[in-house]
């Protein structure tokens, strides 16, 4: 047995794949693929095979695309040259890489991704060319996406910048009202007038929560409301928009369904689309609102971006204007996008009819065509809830009589006078300064021990306030801001803070304030 030899056996040689299964692995690829003949035509390359993928890509059967030049299947002819050049070099392993479109059987077009690599004989010399092509619509997709995102957040950024001193100006204007309304209650006249100063403010106010709240995505104040009313109520207001430029026309169901939106923020879509339909009309031009109640069934429900089965109520703008044409359809409730000239529009309103609508678990859709006109349409859910009445006009000031010490930090000049003033007025002992430290300052000097810290807290305002209340723990803290951010402060005791977000009613500061202190 010792003597025995081991005997080594061969390695298996690889068994040759037949022509008919790499044929069946091309077709089973995929990416598009095909192989064309090394000669290059005026048009590129001949094609002599294409995979199912490929078929698929361009929406032509095999039969149809061989024997045919791949540049005749592009959007845009190729460079033969390059091409070219590189067949000179080819070798195998060595792609030639590129993007564009291709035109389908149907006329459209799809972006495409590609790579050419050469196939050689045995003395190196290219024979043909094997091309691959990818379908790019997910990753230009995802790029459009991600550009959406960054013009979403470009919005967030100037609705930061401008919200602050605009809801300053705007509680001015609100507050003084509520003072002016509370001394010429006696002259009914003068009270309408004040109620109509401080209801544009209140609208004013919801215009910027609709920018607040289409770039935080923040709650809006939902109402049960009939679309109807709405129009009616602003069908003058629209009339004169139109001027000379055009007819409006009102086709309003008579039976139409309640829906629940914020009343000031669907104002500015009614405004908005008016707006938009104005500046398109042409001679004998013409804008109709319809309303209509529209049921969404089961079967019409067929693929995920198609609006969901159910009751809702329609709300269109049409005109016969100028129309619009695909590209800039596809564009159009983008941040920033418009086709007006520079200086004429901010690109802002269609983006802000979007968001509003979204918040109100609604759908939007748009058609249009070149010298026909333009159509939108809302959807929104019915609900069954009546319409909610509205609040009074000018809610009377409370007499809450207090006289503690106040500290008030407030950065606006007009409104930190406003806020003292009233304070003042019912009683209270009010330090007021642009910021914590000052006021601080100014009530030691007069050695008063503050009850209630009226203030922002950003920045060194917020590590004053906290320092003040680590000396004087009684020390009850309002923060008022542009900003809703009901995280509190974890340096206070919860029964003794609370926030007011800009542009708050002078109503509210005076509850909150003697709710703080008689806690």
């Amino acid at each position: 047995m010792s003597g025995r030899k081991k005997i080594r056996r061969a390695a298996p040689t690889p068994r040759a794949i037949s022509p008919a299964l790499l044929a069946a692995a091309l077709r089973a690829q995929s990416e598009g693929v095909f192989i064309a003949d090394r000669r290059l035509g005026l048009k590129g390359l001949k094609i002599l095979f294409a995979n199912d993928s490929f078929c698929a890509i361009t929406g032509r059967a095999a039969s149809a695309l061989l024997g045919r030049f791949h540049g005749e299947l592009h959007d845009e002819p190729p460079d033969v040259r390059d091409l070219r050049a590189w067949l000179r070099k080819a070798r195998p392993g060595q792609s030639l890489a590129g993007e564009g479109f291709l035109r389908r059987a149907d006329g459209t077009t799809i972006g495409v991704a590609w790579s050419y690599d050469a196939l050689c004989d045995d003395r190196g010399r290219v024979t043909h060319v094997v091309a691959t092509y990818r379908d790019q619509t997910e990753k230009r997709r995802l790029q459009e996406a991600l550009v959406h995102a960054q013009r979403l957040d470009a919005v967030g950024r100037l609705a930061g910048g401008v919200a602050h001193d605009f809801n300053n100006l705007l509680s001015v204007i609100n507050g003084y009202c509520e003072m002016l309304a509370a001394h010429v209650t006696a002259n009914p006249q003068a009270l309408r007038e004040v109620a109509e100063i401080h209801a544009a403010g209140r609208k004013a106010a919801a215009l910027t929560q609709q920018l607040l709240a289409f770039s935080r995505r923040q709650p809006f104040d939902a109402r049960v409301l009939n679309l109807n009313d709405l129009v009616r109520d602003n069908g003058e207001i629209l009339a004169r928009l139109l001027g000379e430029t055009g007819k409006i026309e009102f086709v309003l169901a008579p039976d139409l369904a309640n829906v629940r939106t914020d009343a000031a923020q669907f104002q500015q879509v009614l405004l908005n689309l008016v707006l938009n339909a104005r500046d398109a009309l042409r001679e004998k031009g013409r804008v109709t609102i319809a309303t209509a109640n529209q049921e969404i069934r089961g079967g019409l429900h067929r693929r995920a971006m198609d609006t969901p089965p159910g009751h809702y109520v329609m709300f269109s703008v049409s005109d016969n204007g100028t129309g619009m044409d695909a590209e800039t359809q596809k564009h159009l409730f983008e941040p920033f996008f418009t086709t007006k000239p520079q200086g004429k529009g901010t690109g802002l309103g269609l983006a802000l009819v979007y968001g509003v609508v979204q918040q109100s678990s609604g759908f939007i859709t748009v058609k249009s065509a070149l010298l026909v006109g333009s159509t939108f349409e809302i959807l929104l859910p019915v609900t069954r809830a009546p319409v909610d009445l509205a609040p009074p006009v000018v809610p009377p000031l409370p007499a809450t009589r207090g006289t503690e010490t106040v500290l008030l930090a407030e950065a606006d000049e007009v409104l930190r006078k406003m806020v003292a003033g009233i304070l003042t007025a019912d009683g209270y002992r009010v330090f007021a300064e642009k910021s914590v430290a000052a006021a601080v300052h100014q009530a030691r000097t007069l050695q008063r021990k503050p009850q209630i810290l009226i203030a922002g807290f950003s920045g060194e305002d917020g590590r004053k306030a906290r320092q003040l209340q680590a000396q004087e723990p009684a020390l009850c803290v309002l923060r008022t801001g542009c900003q809703d951010d009901d995280t509190p402060l974890d340096w206070v005791a919860p029964e003794r803070q609370a926030a007011l977000v800009k542009p708050y009613a002078l109503s509210e500061l005076l509850k909150s304030v003697r709710r703080l202190l008689d806690a």
